[in-house]
């Protein structure tokens, strides 16, 4: 109850006296079959809804008193519906059109299958952009298109604009060589602190940059095309909060921004949110973070610092103890703090009652951060911080052993459906320990859902059955000692989410008193063939019983009346 003491004496009565007036509530579902994720009420068919929350949850008879002359009614005639999905860590992005000046050249596989493909798209976005601006991509996966591309590959793109493509883990970029002209990236540029120039057997710049190198083309940002409007930016936030809404998100946990970019998140939210945020602050900013805990709302929240502390999986650069497969003197990329710079900035976070949210990958990196929060509860012992290890990826029993004691907890990758080919480089034996999410569940150790969007799809669906089969989309498994059920993978995603940011007694579960957020399903992820639950339309998701998705758009209709959903 960290963020929300106020509410849970107010909560048991208004209930309390709800129930036994029966108050006709705002919207009535009814003739479900509802997944609730309580424990103490796993299984339901209707539940009632007042003033944004539920009022009563259980059987169609035990929630009819609560219709009323006003009450709207749903008939799903057994359509399942869960509680809204809870992404805890993503990256939202404005969702321009293709032909926006702003949009980035999608790289994807799905838009790009080759080398050529890419210089192509990235020709054409030149074409239309002023000389002298930048041309951007991102998203591309060298081993969808059989390697990097290099310098050569986007002088051929331009060698008027500066050009740049990221790859899908955002951890490395690919520029053109006016960019590393621009940028002063020589043969004898040293690699700065936690990154790496690549560079030929020649010792010349490949133009692939990794982690904090990337760095080095901040000196030519006045370059770089303007910036979107704000109306654009707006609106181009608004269609990508629509998109998670199509998808049953109802909960985002935003890794990492400004205070700026944060007032422009709450801007596009507007007075009516299409979904709840949880906004984590840059470390330079805790001080800000600690101010604006005071404003947490229902739909914005803060309490949390994201920070790094080691480099990428999908791109090939965490810090590992056992070498790469093939590459018997390649570790990765150590990161860029020392244990004792690591150790200062969490017992600072720490201190201020804050929730530290570390990024952190190979196994050699998690232990460091291991050892930092241990530390800080040493020196300042404080109950319940539930600091976070973002991603979290390659840990063994010794490592979940220290996760369990200090209380912390684990947001996992589920992207093995778009990145397991990325696997190969880590060697088969290690796999069994690579997004653990069974031993951290066998362990007692609470879980949350997230998808890095975008570095993988937004899509709680296709996440879920990521985590029940560890199969790729070339058909591989990888690591099926670390599956689990569609009943645990769906309590990942709603319950283990609102946990990760302090608000279980808030949201998570379809419960009496809690916020009225719930997705109605095309079929029972909990009864289908594990490798078509990310098939499953959704047809309806609800934000405090507001609906903000409606795939048969019912939200057109008017005034209070009974809609039936057709049959599955």
């Amino acid at each position: 109850m960290r963020f929300f003491p106020e509410l849970r004496g107010a909560f048991v009565a208004c209930t309390l006296a709800s129930v036994l007036a029966a108050a006709p509530a705002d919207l009535v579902v009814r003739g479900a079959t509802v997944h609730t994720v309580d424990d103490a009420n796993p299984r339901a068919t209707a539940f009632a809804v007042t003033a944004g929350r539920f009022v009563a949850v259980g059987s169609d008879a035990a929630v009819a008193p609560h219709i009323g002359p006003a009450t709207r009614v749903l008939d799903l005639a057994g359509k399942t519906v869960v509680p809204g999905f809870n992404d805890a860590h993503i990256h939202p992005r404005p969702l321009f059109p293709e032909d926006s000046p702003f949009a980035q050249v999608d790289a994807s596989p799905a838009r790009v299958k080759t080398i050529d493909d890419l210089v192509a798209a990235l020709r054409r976005k030149a074409a239309a952009t002023p000389s002298g601006q930048w041309v951007t991509g991102s998203r591309y996966q060298e081993t969808k298109l059989g390697r990097h591309p290099t310098r050569a590959d986007l002088d051929a793109a331009s060698t008027e604009h500066p050009v740049s493509v990221s790859h899908s883990s955002g951890h490395q970029s690919v520029v053109n060589s006016l960019a590393l002209q621009l940028a002063g990236i020589t043969r004898d540029t040293p690699d700065p602190a936690g990154g790496h120039i690549v560079k030929d057997e020649r010792g010349e710049p490949t133009g692939r940059l990794q982690e904090s190198a990337q760095r080095l083309l901040s000196g030519i940002a006045a370059v770089r095309a303007p910036r979107a409007p704000a109306a654009e930016t707006i609106a181009g936030l608004r269609a990508r909060f629509a998109a998670y809404a199509a998808r049953g998100i109802t909960s985002i946990g935003i890794a990492g921004g400004s205070p700026e970019s944060a007032d422009e998140i709450a801007r596009a939210l507007g007075d009516a949110p299409p979904l709840r945020v949880y906004q984590m602050l840059r470390e330079n900013d805790a001080d800000e973070a600690v101010r604006r805990m005071a404003k947490n709302s229902a739909a914005v929240r803060y309490g949390a610092i994201k920070s790094f502390h080691g480099n990428s999986l999908s791109g090939q650069t965490c810090w590992v103890s056992a070498p790469y497969a093939g590459r018997p003197d390649y570790f990765g990329v150590p990161p860029a703090r020392s244990q004792t710079q690591l150790d200062e900035l969490v017992l600072r976070l720490h201190r201020a009652g804050l929730q530290a949210c570390i990024h952190s990958n190979g196994d050699r990196e998690i232990a460091m951060v291991l050892t930092a929060i241990e530390r800080a509860q040493a020196a300042h012992p404080r109950a319940d911080a539930r600091h976070r290890i973002e991603h979290c990826s390659i840990v063994d029993a010794a490592l979940v052993a220290r996760i369990k004691a200090a209380g912390v907890v684990p947001v996992p990758h589920a992207y093995l459906w778009e990145h397991g080919d990325k696997h190969e480089a880590y060697g088969a034996a290690r796999w069994e320990w690579m997004h653990a999410a069974k031993a951290f569940l066998d362990a007692g150790i609470p879980v949350a859902g997230h998808s890095d969007a975008p570095v993988a799809e937004a899509d709680a669906l296709l996440r879920i059955q990521d985590m029940v089969t560890r199969r790729s989309a070339e058909g591989k498994v990888y690591g099926a000692s670390q599956r689990i059920s569609p009943a645990q993978a769906l309590r990942i995603w709603t319950l283990g989410g609102a946990y990760a940011s302090f608000e279980e007694s808030a949201k998570g579960s379809i419960s009496v008193g809690k916020l009225a957020d719930f997705v109605v399903l095309g079929a029972d992820p909990l009864g289908m063939p594990p490798d078509t639950i990310k098939d499953i339309a959704v047809e309806l998701t609800a934000v405090g019983g507001r609906i903000v998705h409606d795939a048969a758009d019912l939200r057109a209709a008017t005034g209070p009346r009974t809609t039936a959903l057709p049959s599955p």
